[in-house]
């Protein structure tokens, strides 16, 4: 392969991605997300015809044939006997029609709550699997330079031996250190193919590279519990309580009458000239205590257990926004303490090491000890940052300003 088609293969496999374009790419283009849009969109239209008449009905027959005697069976002999052809139209009462309507119209909230649900668990997902990208690229980073770093003792540990400074088994301490810095390479190379193929799921790269700054750290937790009544979750439960309602309202229109029309024209002998007739009629909800009343309360209930479950719904979403919320206060407090305490600390105890082995005063291999322990502190604190910083995307993208 030439190698500007190699370099072109290379640039289309690993795309560079910020945090903001993922999310813009994780909301456009989506299956789920088309799949919940089309649902809606199927909702509007058939909303459109949800209050309408139903169709009218065509009849059309012989009445009045007679069967038996002198004129069976002819149609001209007789008075009463005629080809009927007619229309019916069926009116159902405004209550019931009313009540189509508003159910109609309380699915496509439903569907549209439930969009909002999906896509704010896409959101979620892609936005945790960028920042679980961006920190395994820079541990990754880190790891490799700590191990450069420490290999370059490696020929000063053989020499040390060879010159009887050292004791042989130093050498095999500093490869123990290595193998441990090698290990961690390893692990995070897992979790950056891992990582890489949440996010593929949403942008269509091979092997997406996150790019740019990671989303911050901090969060405002009085605001977001001020928007917890406007969480997709409570939506959602507000719109099944809404359809129940409209159950509740289209049982009742039942116990209202329902009335019909129809139109007859009938051909007769033209002796006694053709006939139209024009019929009403009207149900009679009259054993309402075996029919309607049995109807009405079952979608009172409904409705009843559709209010209780947005209760408890409201609880469980303030329990895990609690929750949610002591997590991330914890992932913070757990890297500002590593950060502003152990690093110090651990890089006191590099650069003491280092200048006692320089004043002849310490051995090679706690040198080694020593910058590997840091090497992998930091790479324990990128591990720490990343969990605060998951812990406030997260946050945000359930119940803040990102939602959806």
């Amino acid at each position: 392969m030439p190698l500007a088609a190699m370099i072109a293969a290379q640039a289309a496999q690993a795309q560079p991605v910020g945090y903001e374009e993922a999310l813009e790419a994780a909301r456009a283009e989506q299956p789920v997300l088309e799949a919940g849009a089309l649902r809606v969109e199927a909702r509007r239209v058939a909303a459109d015809a949800a209050d309408e008449l139903p169709d009218p009905r065509l009849r059309a027959g012989v009445m009045n044939l007679p069967v038996t005697g002198p004129a069976a069976f002819e149609i001209d002999r007789q008075l009463p006997t005629q080809i009927a052809v007619g229309i019916e139209q069926e009116i159902p009462n405004l209550a019931r029609r009313r009540a189509r309507s508003g159910l109609a119209a309380s699915e496509i909230r439903l569907a549209e709550a439930r969009l909002g649900m999906t896509e704010r668990s896409v959101l979620a997902d892609a936005g945790g699997a960028w920042v679980s990208l961006y920190y395994a690229q820079r541990r990754m980073d880190l790891a490799r330079t700590a191990l450069a770093d420490l290999r370059e003792f490696v020929p000063v540990a053989n020499s040390a031996v060879a010159s009887g400074s050292a004791r042989p088994a130093e050498s095999l301490a500093i490869r123990r250190e290595l193998l441990g810095i090698e290990d961690a390479i390893t692990a995070i190379e897992a979790s950056r193919e891992t990582a890489q193929a949440r996010l593929s799921r949403y942008i269509v790269v091979d092997q997406p590279v996150a790019q740019g700054i990671a989303p911050s750290a901090d969060v405002d937790p009085e605001r977001l519990r001020l928007g917890l009544e406007t969480n997709p979750e409570l939506l959602l439960a507000d719109a099944e309580s809404e359809r129940s309602e409209a159950g509740v309202r289209l049982a009742r229109s039942e116990k209202r009458p329902d009335f019909g029309v129809s139109v007859t024209y009938g051909r007769r002998n033209p002796d006694f000239g053709d006939v139209v007739s024009v019929m009403g009629s009207v149900t009679l909800p009259i054993f309402t205590d075996r029919r309607q009343n049995p109807r009405i309360a079952a979608a009172e209930a409904d409705a009843a257990a559709a209010l209780a479950e947005r209760d408890d719904r409201l609880r469980a979403v303030t329990a895990r926004f609690e929750a949610d919320l002591a997590a991330w206060r914890s992932a913070v407090r757990q890297w500002e303490r590593a950060r502003d305490e152990l690093i110090p600390l651990a890089r006191n105890r590099a650069t003491l090491e280092t200048a006692s082995f320089a004043a002849g005063r310490a051995d090679l291999v706690d040198v080694i000890a020593a910058k590997s322990a840091l090497a992998l502190l930091e790479l324990e604190i990128l591990e720490r940052e990343q969990a605060a910083v998951e812990a406030a995307a997260t946050l945000r993208l359930t119940y803040g300003e990102d939602r959806p």
